[in-house]
């Protein structure tokens, strides 16, 4: 067996998964219903930083008291083990040193030795219970395959599925919690440091730096599930501190809650700076390579650098959100640093630092390799996050059977399936899937395009401006994932239509007027309008999933991503649609998420 170590950050976290790069063959899991349940006497959870339903560090309550396992003589096969007395089939990988964050109280189980059949953790070997030499910068930690045993009653398995929203930096953000597999916030009532330790110590953090109120990170939007929230500070989640549950009239998402928790230090920001820029924020990218003795700085080739690549450096540099990711930076002055030495850079926007993000290592490619052709950032503290009304997509859905005569602006705007390019103009209809869509930014931050005025594009058979070629895409996919037809939207007015009633519109497109989305503010596409809708004329009857994507080309900057697709189930008999269980794409926990994904469809017209 090879061991491969892999650094990975994801919105929850920093971690070293120790993987198999040879199949060992998982041993055959118990089948005995007592022991699917769990050793008796014992529970167990996984807990941490960060923290998926399936993987964390492993933690077992005894006698009423939480423990860690030390990762001393730690094996895949005790991960097994561990694994279905959570409730899963086996484990994937493994991690050591705390690799979730330290754990707290007792070390339970040190030495670990298990041949990966036992039906309990109680059959492995080991030093006993609580004898161990180990701190808790040893706890071990399990990576389960993400697929349940069949029957298995988790009574026992406590999970922490709290989370961070909208923060700049690791360890800070809205606070979410899971409620009847739905994400909802925290009302800031009484909200204070003991509880905002909790939210922290859950996530596997150390103890809360701040308590955050007024939506501070930015509003949540949907469900907010609890209020006057009283911790002592010891509680294992918070779940478990006395509150109010809230009701209709209670808070307000201006009234968000949000932590701030202490982080160990690691480093990263020592292997990164910016040169030439007018404040700390922006500037040339400049990264440290090389091993001891050979240290040395250099630049990045701007070809294909992005806002996703942008953010990880900001984030890296420890200066928030990106504003801009620019490919050209010649009005900086690079002072002597002219050496490309970093190449192919792609990030997902999630990791920690950019030697994390795919590149092209010690052989540089680079089509420009003048220094002008360098990457660059302009970072910020607070940015947009644009969220869509999901209920009024599915309110608002119909089909229209178009006649083509109609139709010629569209057509020339790319908004009709390639099937209409050999219809029979101007005869004939195209049938269309139109719907709403109403587009709220609940960050902290102004929307605004990408490109100035001066670069906007005008659309004579429209009569208007686009600020951004692709705003909006709207899909229709099977139940597999499969795109059976496609739509987008440009962006020929993003404007204030409505507000919230302490928020002012800003930005208006009358008379070339500037065009944007005001923190607290709303841009509504309707249904009448040109492009608004999905060309579904080749679609045949079926089950179908609509998809719509806000800013899918990432490019401007948002706090958070994630929450930028919407998804709806929808039946089509070939003459109507019905549309319905319309979400924001993170709004469900992973397993409602999963039920969704296996929508079998309806037998009748009946929404069920």
């Amino acid at each position: 067996m090879r061991l491969v170590s892999v650094w990975q950050w994801s919105p929850w976290g920093l971690r070293l998964c120790l993987l198999c790069s040879l199949c060992l063959g998982s041993p055959s899991p118990s089948t005995d219903p007592e022991k699917r349940a769990g050793s008796q006497g014992l529970r167990f959870r996984l807990a941490g930083f960060p923290r998926k339903p399936y993987e964390g560090r492993v933690e077992i309550q005894r006698a009423g008291e939480w423990g860690t396992i030390c990762d001393d003589d730690f094996t895949l096969q005790a991960a097994h083990v561990l694994c279905r007395e959570l409730g899963f089939t086996e484990a994937t990988g493994w991690t050591h040193s705390a690799k979730y964050g330290p754990g707290t109280g007792r070390i339970w189980l040190d030495n670990l030795s298990c041949t990966g059949t036992e039906k309990s953790v109680t059959e492995c070997a080991s030093r006993g219970w609580g004898n161990s030499d180990c701190t808790h910068d040893e706890d071990a930690g399990v990576i389960c395959k993400d697929q349940r045993l069949p029957g298995f009653k988790d009574s026992n398995v406590i999970e922490a599925r709290v989370r961070l929203k909208g923060g700049a930096h690791p360890g800070e953000g809205r606070v979410e919690v899971l409620k009847a597999g739905t994400w909802g916030t925290v009302c800031d009532r009484k909200w204070d440091l003991q509880a905002a330790s909790v939210v922290c110590r859950e996530l596997g953090f150390g103890s809360a730096r701040e308590a955050l109120s007024g939506a501070r990170m930015g509003q949540g939007m949907g469900a907010i599930h609890l209020s006057e929230v009283r911790c002592s500070g010891q509680e294992p989640s918070l779940w478990k501190c006395p509150h109010k549950n809230i009701t209709a009239d209670d808070c307000s998402h201006s009234q968000d809650a949000a932590v701030r928790c202490h982080l160990p230090y690691i480093g990263v920001e020592a292997k990164i700076r910016l040169s030439g820029g007018r404040s700390r924020h922006e500037g040339r990218v400049e990264v440290q390579v090389g091993g001891p003795g050979s240290l040395r700085w250099g630049l990045i080739c701007g070809d294909d650098w992005g806002t996703l690549e942008a953010m990880v450096a900001c984030r890296q540099l420890g200066l928030g959100y990106a504003n801009h990711g620019l490919q050209e930076t010649w009005y900086w002055d690079s002072g002597n640093i002219t050496e490309v030495v970093m190449s192919g850079v792609r990030c997902t926007g999630t990791e920690l630092s950019l030697d994390q993000c795919a590149h092209h290592g010690t052989h540089i490619t680079c089509k420009r390799a003048e220094t002008r052709f360098t990457a660059g950032v302009i970072c910020s503290e607070t940015a947009s996050d644009l969220l869509l009304h999901s209920a009024l997509v599915q309110e608002t859905a119909y089909i229209e059977d178009r006649p083509l005569h109609m139709l010629y602006c569209a057509a020339e705007e790319n908004c009709l399936a390639s099937s209409a390019r050999s219809a029979n103009w101007p005869y004939g209809h195209r049938r269309l899937l139109r719907f709403s869509s109403q587009i709220h930014n609940l960050g902290r931050a102004d929307f605004r395009p990408k490109a100035g005025r001066h670069s906007w594009v005008w659309h004579e058979c429209h009569g208007h401006y686009h600020s951004m070629d692709i705003f909006t895409h709207y899909d229709i996919l099977t139940p597999n994932g499969t795109k059976v037809a496609e739509g987008h939207k440009a962006s020929f007015c993003l404007e204030d239509t409505e507000c919230q009633e302490d928020v002012s519109k800003r930005y208006e497109c009358a008379n070339f007027g500037e065009q944007g989305i005001t923190v607290g503010c709303w841009d509504l596409y309707r249904h009448d309008i040109d492009c608004q809708w999905i060309d579904i004329t080749d679609v045949k009857p079926g089950n179908y999933i609509l998809q719509v994507v806000i800013n899918p080309n990432f490019e401007v900057a948002e706090s958070d991503f994630t929450n930028n697709a919407m998804k709806c189930n929808c039946k089509y008999d070939g003459h109507r649609i019905w549309v319905h269980n319309c979400h924001i794409g993170d709004a469900f926990s992973e397993e409602a998420n999963r039920r969704f994904e296996r929508y079998p469809g309806q037998t009748s017209n009946q929404i069920i």
